[in-house]
């Protein structure tokens, strides 16, 4: 199984037009870029220009249909 590894970066002002970004990698390999918004979450894909864009309530839904029920907070 790969080690996965997560970095972020965080501006210094308050969460607005300035992303909140997440680079994932497993064993050193980036995965891609995790961007979060106000208004939405984006998955760019390692090498992509374009990435795959989600809104919150559709990211909700989304994840309650296809993610499996196990993480107890």
């Amino acid at each position: 199984m790969p080690v996965h590894n997560v970095t972020f970066s965080i501006p210094e002002r308050r969460l607005g037009k300035a992303d909140v970004k997440f680079v994932v990698k497993a064993d050193q390999q980036v995965l891609g870029t995790l961007a979060i918004s106000n208004g939405s979450i984006v998955w760019f894909p390692r090498g992509a220009s374009y990435g795959c864009k989600m809104e919150w309530s559709k990211f909700d839904q989304f994840m309650k249909d296809q993610a499996p029920h196990f993480e107890k907070r």
